[in-house]
């Protein structure tokens, strides 16, 4: 009865956690910021966040930074220079973006903090698929060729507010 009690007390600490981390993401959203809702992403988009949310955790070709972008411009048809234009160049001051956006980075540092750490990370020229829209200028980005997920398909948070160097552009699929 003891593993019962423990299991129990276990279960029931997880669930309380889970519980608050959910209710502390979502309880003071930001009144000048909705994100898109699933029906106003474009299908392209969509179809190419299905396809990302398949390739997690494994190798896409050769491993490289673009070689998901190709795959998912690729496999939904959408046209594109075959080099590093992805689509239609968006302004992420005014233009809505969407998980399925291609965010091509050049000459980029970016420096944040957890807690009372400070890290710095740059991205010479790396490719990266949004993958989930948190807020205005706050993403999940699914890439490979990092230092977090190696040469396998993973997910890090972005902040745009964080890049102090370099430029990036993003852009919508098309076809």
């Amino acid at each position: 009865m003891g593993r019962i009690t423990r299991f129990s007390r276990f279960f029931l600490v997880t669930v309380t956690a889970a519980v608050f981390l959910l209710v502390s993401m979502h309880a003071w959203p930001s009144t000048s910021f909705r994100a898109p809702a699933g029906d106003s992403i474009p299908e392209l988009n969509r179809m190419i966040v299905e396809i990302v949310a398949q390739q997690i955790g494994k190798t896409v070709d050769r491993g490289e930074c673009w070689d998901l972008a190709a795959l998912v411009l690729n496999d939904t048809g959408a046209s594109w220079d075959h080099e590093y234009i992805f689509g239609r160049k968006l302004d992420p001051a005014s233009d809505t973006l969407f998980p399925g956006d291609l965010i091509q980075f050049e000459g980029v540092k970016i420096r944040y903090k957890r807690g009372n750490a400070t890290y710095t990370e740059t991205m010479a020229h790396h490719t990266a698929v949004i993958y989930q829209v948190k807020e205005q200028g706050v993403f999940v980005i699914a890439h490979q060729n990092n230092g977090v997920s190696g040469r396998k398909v993973g997910l890090t948070d972005l902040e745009l507010k964080t890049i102090i160097q370099g430029k990036f552009m993003i852009y919508r699929p098309v076809r």
